[in-house]
This record gives C-alpha cells, structure tokens and sequence, in this order.
C-alpha cells in the first residue's frame, strides 16, 4: 500500500485524543497495542494499525486516483444509543491524495423542522464528521488515515439509514456507490426525571441547557418539535416532566429567566446509576412581590424562526411552556403574516385558556407583512376583535398606519409601533439629536404623523391615537432619539419593552420587558392599561427601576402630572438594583449600538466595575446621576432635580433599564422645546418622502390630510 508509517502514527496518536475527549476512547487492549508501535518498524506498522482500528469502523471509504469516492460497510456492530451520541471509524483509503473535507449526508437525518408529518418518523438520525481540535477539517492526503463519524438517534429500536459519504462536489463515485445503507439497533436511553422547585419549593418551569463535555447539546436540536425548539440550546421542563438522555456524564445549566441566578451541575448518568436532574432555583430579585408585574407584548408563535411545517407555527400550550420557563407574567402572541389563516383561529379576545395565574397568554395582532407594515409595523394589544372590517385575513387591511389605529382604538386597544428603531438610525449616541433619520425602514416610521392625531376612543372621545413605543428590541439611540424629540414637543406617548421573538431575537422570550405596576389581581387588561398609562419601565431584566416617585406623586399609581407654581427643586426616589457578573464580557460591552445586544447590562458596567450609572433626566438629557453597586441588592437611590421651567422627568441606566416619565408644569406651561419641534418638522416631511410610494390610492386623499395636520400642529407648537 506504501503508507508513510511516521505520520500515521501522529494521525492515530490525534484520533484517539480526540475519541478520549468524545467519552468514547478505544478499548484499553487496543490502546496499549497502538502504543507499542514505532515508526522504524516498517510496513508491519500500517498492517497492524489497520488490525486494530478496522474493527471500529462503520464505514470503508475509498477515494480512486480521479478523486472518486464510494464507501463499503465495515465491520462495526450497527448499535446506537436513544438520546445520545455513538462514534465510529471511518477508514479513507486517500489514493487522490487531496486535502478535501471529508463529508456525510443522509435522508435520515434531515431536520424535522418544515418537514411533512409523513417525513417526520424517519428523520431519525443526525450524523456529523467529527473535524475539530485534535482532529484537522480536512483530509491529510496520506493514502491512509482514519476519521471519526458521530450518529445520533432520536429513538430507540430497529432503524435504517443510508449514509452518504463525499470529498467534496463532484466526488460522489458513478453508480451511486458513494452510499451504504446499515440498519442499526439503538437501546433505550435514560429516562431521567426533572426536578425543579422555585425559591418557595414549589413545583416550577424552568430552561434547562444538557451538553457533553464535547459541547454537544442534548436533546439533538435538529429532531426537536414542540415545544422543544430546534434554534434553541435549550429545553423547558416542568417539574416532574422527563427527558431522555444518554448514559454518559452530563453538565446541566438550569435558568429562569433574569430575575433568576443561573445555577450549574455535573450529573454522572451512567450504566447503573437512577439520578434524577434537580435544581432548587434561588432569585436575586422579585419585582412581582412589590407589584411589579414582567411582560412581553412582542411575541410570535408562527414565522421567522419557527417552521412551517409540519404544522403551521406551534401552540399556545409550547409559548406557554416557554414563558413559564423564563418567568414571564404576560406574554402577548402576535399573529403576522406567516401562517395568519392558520393562527388567526387562536385568537378569543380573552386570555387563552393555558393561561394559569399570575402567567398569562393573550393573542393579538401585529401588522406585519400585510397592510399598512411599509409604514411602521404596528402592535394591536387588547383587541376584541382580530379582522379588520371587510374581509377574513390579511389582504384587504389599510396602507395607512393610522387608518388601522383609528380602527383598534374605537374597541379600547392598547397600541404602538413595533421594533421602533428601523429605519431610525441616527450617528450620534449624544440624543435627542439634530439628525434627522432616513425613515426608511418599518419601525416608528409613520409615529412621527400618528402622535399628533387624536382618535375616537370606545365612547367616542377622542384619545391619543398611539399609545406607547417599542423599545428593547432595536439600537437604543433609533428608539430613544425620536421618543424623546416627540416628548419634548408636548406629546405622552409611554415606551414599552418587547423581544419580537424569534424575529429579532429567537434566544429565549422576554428579552426586552415591560414591569408594569398593577395592584392583584393581575390581569391582561390591567396590563396593557398600565403601559397605556406609562405605570411601567422596561428593561432587560438585569437592571430595575421600581417605585420611581417624583415630589411625593408615585409613578407606578399612574399620576403622573405635576403642576407648579413657578421654578423649584423636586426630589425624585427610586429603588434600584441591578446585576452584572464579576468579570467584564467585552464581547458584549465593545460592541457597537448597532449590534445585538442592543440593551444589555454588560453595556452599562462603568470601567472595569461592577457598578452601572443611574441617570436622572429633564427633557431627555442626564442632569445628575449615581452609581448602583450591580450586584443584586436593592438600594434606595434620591435625587433632587431644579426645574426652572416646564419638562418631563425619568430615570434610566443606559441601555439596560428606562422608566417612563413625569410631566410637571411650572407656571401652567406645557413642556415645549423648539428645537425638538423644528425636528419633528422636518420629519414629516422625510416620511413622506419615504412612504407615500406604498399608500393604496384609495387612501392617499385621508394620508395627505393626516400628514398636513402633523405639520399644521408642529406649527402650533412652534407658535407656543
């Protein structure tokens, strides 16, 4: 064969380190045997390595001198492991001597994920080349050298999968002999029982994420179906619940969400052992015991991330598994354009019934991917009902935003734009800003016309026609920015915090949150009532901002007006707390606004610290501020702010957590701020300069007179 012995022996020596550290490391026999051999013994080395390591091979693969490739099954028993991984040899017999990267592929082991309900039982299989360190990615081109193949089985029991093997396109051998087909038997794995008890040890929801020590996660992502999501690492168990798992030693991380600390265990599942999972789960924080209740009023159970098939999104009892999970209070389902015929059948206009209290799903709707959406996509919160008039689905909804909010507002809806940043972007952090952005994009676009108007409400009487702005979700200087330019012009329009998952972010609901104040019982209506009102502050879930008070009136009891009589000083209090780790991720604090993650409390360490600066503003600019020890305590934090005239008031810690504001009125002045007018101005007039190219023109009379009374009351503002 003229193997060259000397560096075969390295590539053996790699494999079998490599095995050790995959848990599945050659008998002790065979070990002792490969180590007695030396290079100057010849070409005996090369027979005797192939005696040992053939054995273990599944697969025989030959590539001929026009680098051809097919495969003959090798002597391995065809066993696999329910649950787990099982590794074998592959032997390449490299006689093109290339340096390509050896690949596998195999029917059976596609993802279920948008596969049909006929596909899903034989997609058994997930199978890899293992190529990482010690190994190289690609061949060595020694005529002989022996790889690794890793297969996982979703089941247990009699299966068969054809396996096909390649060096690259084009390398498939004629004939099809490129493949083998092998009918395994794969034993049961473990069924291991999950126990989770919450800080009171009561039975709870938790995420648990099970990796081997080569970080492969467990169960497979790619044979997951509900509520087991295959883009996640992570699993949601109840307590109680199962899962199976291979005999093999295990780390298990064990979280709930941010108000939770994250917890980590080994567990050593082996042959003989019955060890079930448990975690006591211990919070840092509780804002729900004062009355603080976590929501995410941007959530999606169909499109993006998730599959089409083989049902058209998932349930209301899986997003309810994950919000449990992550310990959210309320979590609000939004049916969009994908799958919206299929979805549209979940919304009742009242809690869905997996709801159980104080954890709450609700559908509504987002105008997303149909309607007026070119415009700024709008969340419909609180909607009793779902379609607007004239038609059955999505394709007969308004092109102007404010059409579709005239709509929800006349049944008391809760409503504001989504994802707020798109199409925003501003250069300068230093905000409010001058730059006036592109208003290109589908975030609070057409908010800038929107919070002029005034529509008719349930009664009749007129009410704001936008409620609250999304944040969270997009770079916080795009949502600020015009957020605080329109306050500062007069208008009231609250913030909220939403995750829009999995569009934006698909990691784990309740990313981006609003801590709504709400007396027991919670409810849904309640809730959405509180944003409405601004009796809320958003947040990542690592920093918070509860029971802001301004000169004796409390923010959270919704009175939120102060009137007085001429220039003073105010005192403002507020309890904080926030939770960073002990070392800096610089991976995550050097980022630019730009990049995910948009809010996060790494963002907001000052230095090397473990500290975050709370900010007092007036009129969106940090007149004085106080750093807060980021480790889990609650401090009770004062301020005293010196109005000389009319503003609004918050507080924030950048970009972690943001409250909403106080208005206080020296003298019986709204807050006006003619600069902030002049921008919103010429705003107006960039979006229209970006959207009247997707307003129906059944519509263009309404959106010319909607636009010309946005610029007519800026103009009265400015006069003011």
């Amino acid at each position: 064969m003229g193997v060259e012995v000397q560096p075969l022996l390295v590539q053996v020596g790699r494999l079998q380190e490599a095995l050790a550290f995959l848990g599945e490391p050659l008998p002790v026999e065979d070990q002792k045997t490969l180590a007695t051999l030396k290079a100057g013994d010849g070409d005996a080395v090369a027979a005797k390595v192939q005696e040992v390591l053939d054995r273990h091979c599944l697969a025989l693969v030959n590539i001929n001198p026009e680098s051809r490739v097919k495969v003959a099954t090798g002597p391995a028993a065809q066993a696999l492991q329910e649950g787990g991984w099982r590794h074998f040899l592959v032997k390449v017999h490299n006689e093109a001597g290339i340096t390509a990267t050896l690949g596998v592929d195999s029917p059976q082991a596609k993802p279920v994920a948008n596969a049909p309900q006929e596909k899903v039982t034989d997609r058994w299989l997930e199978a890899s080349m293992f190529d990482a360190r010690p190994l190289e990615k690609s061949l060595s081109g020694l005529k002989l050298e022996y790889r690794i193949l890793q297969l996982y089985s979703r089941d247990a029991g009699k299966r068969s999968a054809v396996l096909e093997f390649n060096a690259g396109q084009g390398t498939q051998d004629l004939g099809f002999r490129a493949d083998m087909t092998a009918t395994f038997t794969a034993h049961p794995g473990r069924k291991v029982r999950i126990r989770l008890k919450d800080e009171h040890g009561r039975p709870t929801t938790a995420a648990l994420e099970i990796r081997d020590r080569a970080g492969r996660v467990y169960p497979s992502m790619a044979k997951r179906l509900a509520p087991d999501f295959f883009f996640h690492p992570q699993v949601y168990r109840t307590d109680g619940e199962e899962v199976t798992l291979p005999y093999k030693l295990l780390k298990v991380r064990c979280s709930r969400g941010p108000e939770y600390l994250r917890q980590e265990a080994e567990f050593d599942f082996d042959t003989t052992g019955n060890r079930d999972i448990e975690f006591k789960l211990k919070r840092w924080i509780d804002p729900a015991a004062t009355g603080w209740w976590s929501g995410d009023h941007h959530i999606h159970a169909a499109g993006c991330a998730h599959y089409t098939n083989p049902t058209q999104g998932v349930h209301a009892p899986d997003m309810m598994k994950h919000i449990l999970g992550e310990d959210l209070k309320v979590g609000a389902n939004l049916t969009w354009g994908p799958c919206f015929d299929y979805q549209k059948q979940f919304f009742t206009g009242v809690d869905d019934k997996v709801s159980r209290h104080p954890y709450i799903l609700r559908y509504d709707i987002e105008v997303s991917g149909f309607g007026s959406h070119q415009s700024g996509h709008l969340c419909l919160l609180r909607l009793k009902e779902q379609m607007y008039p004239g038609g059955d689905s999505n394709k007969h909804w308004p092109t102007l935003c404010l059409n579709t909010l005239r709509w929800a507002q006349a049944q008391g809806a809760v409503c504001g734009p989504a994802h707020s940043g798109w199409g925003l972007q501003v250069k300068d952090t230093n905000i409010p800003t001058d730059e006036v952005p592109p208003f290109d994009g589908i975030g609070a676009c057409e908010y800038i016309v929107d919070v002029t108007h005034r529509v008719p409400g349930p009664d009749g009487r007129p009410v704001p026609a936008v409620d609250f702005m999304s944040t969270v979700d997009t770079p916080w200087p795009w949502e600020l920015n015009i957020w605080y330019h329109t306050l500062n012009a007069g208008y009231r329009t609250r913030i909220s915090g939403e995750t829009d998952f999995p569009c934006i972010y698909g990691e784990r609901v309740g990313l981006g949150r609003s801590y709504v104040k709400v007396k027991p019982p919670l409810t849904y209506e309640l809730w959405c009532q509180g944003i409405s009102e601004g009796r809320n502050y958003v947040s990542d879930g690592y920093g918070h901002l509860m029971d802001f008070a301004l000169d004796g009136h409390a923010l959270g009891d919704g009175d939120c007006e102060i009137a007085l009589n001429g220039p003073g000083t105010l005192k403002a209090t507020v309890n904080a707390a926030a939770l960073l780790r002990e070392k800096p991720d610089d991976s995550i604090r050097r980022l630019p606004v730009e990049q995910k993650p948009y809010w996060h409390i790494e963002r907001a360490r000052i230095g090397d610290s473990r500290e975050v600066n709370v900010e007092l503003l007036v009129n969106g600019r940090p007149v004085s501020s106080q750093n807060l020890p980021a480790d889990g305590s609650l401090k009770a934090l004062t301020f005293d702010v010196n109005l000389e005239r009319s503003a609004w008031v918050a507080l924030r810690i950048l970009p972690s957590a943001h409250t909403n504001p106080f208005f206080v009125h020296v003298g019986g002045k709204s807050v006006r701020e003619k600069r902030s007018i002049e921008w919103c101005l010429k705003c107006v007039d960039q979006c229209w300069s970006q959207k009247e190219r997707f307003i129906a023109p059944a519509e263009k009379e309404q959106a010319l007179k909607d636009y010309e009374h946005a610029r007519k009351e800026y103009r009265r503002l400015l006069a003011e």
